[in-house]
């Protein structure tokens, strides 16, 4: 545990749910945790005790990759956890693989629709069928122009035209919107909880968080973490956006909601202490933003020359391509604040300098 994480509180301490089944946070919220083959190893998903149209089921919130360790975990739970009773929805907090990938198969397996916001399907409908952002052509020149020129990393960006597909193989053809502000009914009878949708930028186009005031409860997706910071990146689809100014604002509406309030994040465990990692999460930032400028004001600097000064550690390709992302989204919302000024090189390379105060 980290200095940051001692200052959260964890009400269950390391108690996880085991492999294929579940821990009860509060009436009608169970906790599922399934494995993920990457370094960040696992992604919590939720489910909500519900009725809806007079049936009684669940609603599934996020879904996992599409691969067989995630199906045999949920055909467990479909066969332990469930009590006998179908999924009645699939909620989808945002587009990103972990979170969508199997949304088809269990839209399909138990006939349920969809919920997700509208900008986030069709960023997932288009990733099904195109490499922007994750690999291909415009991916390896949008990295080159920020200075990854290894020759070797490039073609293998290049190379992964199917990355989203292989983990997104489909995505349900229709949907039901959500938006912010937008209440969510879930639960039985007398015990009907209602879920208010936070929209949230800067991680994906519009990435839905849900927050039961009843039950002090926040379902955080990727917008707050208690161990990591949220990938926050510019994309080739997108080139010249400013994700993390979007982020930074969008996590402030999290400091309106209770200071009780139980978190329950996409990945890592159920934590108390949301306000207190808010500002972690800006002081953070603001320390890779002076970073940046202290380096650019020693020489013009390209975002692969920062990649080394913001995560001192060493990157495989697979997080060399988020770094390089984050790495320009902290150039670009100096740039868009005008405390940097950008310059487009006779090698094809953006290099960002510092600018002198007035």
């Amino acid at each position: 545990m980290n200095d940051q994480e001692r200052q959260l509180h964890y009400p269950g301490g390391d108690t996880l749910p085991a492999p294929g089944g579940t821990l009860e946070l509060a009436p009608g919220v169970k906790w599922l945790r399934m494995d993920l083959p990457f370094a960040l190893n696992h992604i919590n998903l939720w489910l909500l005790r519900d009725e809806i149209d007079g049936r009684e089921g669940w609603s599934v919130v996020d879904c996992c990759i599409s691969h067989d360790v995630a199906k045999a975990q949920w055909e467990s739970v479909f066969a332990n956890e469930l009590e006998g009773l179908p999924v009645l929805r699939v909620i989808v907090t945002h587009m990103h693989p972990d979170h969508i990938g199997l949304a088809a198969w269990l839209c399909e397996r138990w006939q349920a629709p969809l919920w997700i916001s509208s900008t986030d399907f069709g960023a997932a409908r288009m990733a099904c069928g195109s490499t922007t952002g994750f690999g291909g052509d415009s991916a390896a020149r949008f990295f080159a122009s920020h200075g990854l020129t290894d020759r070797e990393s490039l073609d293998k960006i290049r190379a992964r035209t199917g990355y989203y597909p292989s983990m997104v193989p489909s995505v349900p053809a229709s949907y039901r919107r959500m938006m912010d502000g937008d209440v969510i009914s879930t639960g039985t009878g007398a015990q009907r909880l209602q879920w208010r949708c936070i929209s949230g930028y800067g991680h994906s186009p519009e990435h839905i968080a849900l927050y039961c005031a009843q039950s002090k409860l926040l379902i955080s997706g990727d917008m707050v973490l208690p161990r990591i910071s949220t990938n926050v990146s510019v994309y080739d689809i997108e080139p010249e956006s400013d994700p993390l100014r979007l982020f930074l604002e969008s996590i402030e509406k999290f400091r309106a909601l209770d200071v009780n309030t139980l978190t329950l994040p996409s990945h890592g465990k159920p934590f108390k202490g949301l306000h207190t990692r808010i500002d972690q999460l800006h002081a953070h930032h603001q320390d890779r933003l002076d970073e940046v400028l202290v380096a650019c004001s020693e020489a013009p600097r390209c975002a692969s020359e920062l990649l080394m000064l913001m995560f001192k550690r060493e990157l495989d390709l697979h997080q060399t391509t988020f770094a390089m992302g984050e790495a320009v989204a902290h150039l670009h919302l100096l740039w868009f604040a005008g405390r940097l000024q950008r310059s487009f090189g006779a090698d094809g390379i953006y290099r960002f300098r510092t600018l002198a105060p007035d």
